[in-house]
Order: C-alpha cells, then structure tokens, then sequence
C-alpha cells in the first residue's frame, strides 16, 4: 500500500486499503464505519510546517521571558529528519524537537548563555542544531 503512495495512484491505494480492511473486519464492524478516510504520506513541506508549528510553542514561552526565537529552514529540516518515521508519520517529532532543540536550548539558558533581550538563532552544522545568540537593539 505504501508503494502506492503517488497522487496520480490515490485510487489505487484506496481500492487496496479498502480491500485490506475487508479481509481483516467482519462485515458487522464495517458496516458500522461511516467512512474511510486514506491519508497521502507526508512529503517535507508538511513535516517542515508541523515542526514549525510544535516550535511555536516554545517561541510563546520563551517571549514570555523577552527572549526571541528564529529557526532557519534546514534546522526545520534536521528536526524533521530525525522526527519523522514513514510508519508513525511526524508523532516522533515532538520528542526530537525536545530532545535536540528544547533540552538543549534549556541548558543554555540556565548556564546563563542566553537571557532577556536576546533572539536565539537556530541553524544546523549539517550534523547537529546550532544556538547562536544575537542582542536585539534596544527600542
């Protein structure tokens, strides 16, 4: 069913989905199902926006306390590499974004790296999220 996951092969899928649930459900359960609903797979652009929008979050909380969050796209990217599971689709990407963005970015603002009056700029060295931290002139 996953090879079938191409827009011009939609129909294709959902007949095989459909067949699938009909050999695996008595009939007195399907007919209790108003409908099935068939997801196409997550391309980058989706995990890319669902990771931007977990991280908006983090950015409410850190305004709270004047600090500012940019985060560049292949750091959204990098998150979503490594949240992203072609089984379990972007649910791993909330544990990724705390595991490499959010516990992190906490031990550098406990440590004192980053404070009030600071934007935290995200970005990737290829490998790894990267903090870099710019004073936001005085207004």
């Amino acid at each position: 069913i996953q090879e079938l996951a191409g827009e011009e092969q939609y129909e294709q899928m959902k007949s095989a989905v459909l067949e699938v649930v009909g050999t695996h459900f008595r009939p007195e359960f399907i007919n209790r199902v108003d409908e099935v609903v068939v997801f196409h797979p997550l391309g980058r652009e989706q995990i890319r926006s669902i990771a931007d929008i977990q991280i908006g979050g983090l950015r409410k909380r850190l305004a709270d306390r004047d600090i500012g969050l940019d985060i560049n796209t292949a750091a959204l990217d990098k998150l979503g590499e490594a949240g992203f599971d072609p089984v379990y689709g972007a649910r791993p990407l909330k544990r990724a974004i705390q595991q490499q963005l959010e516990n992190p970015l906490a031990q550098k603002i406990l440590s004192g790296e980053f404070g009030a009056g600071d934007t935290i700029v995200i970005g990737t060295d290829g490998e790894n999220l990267t903090f870099r931290r710019e004073v936001r002139a005085a207004a």
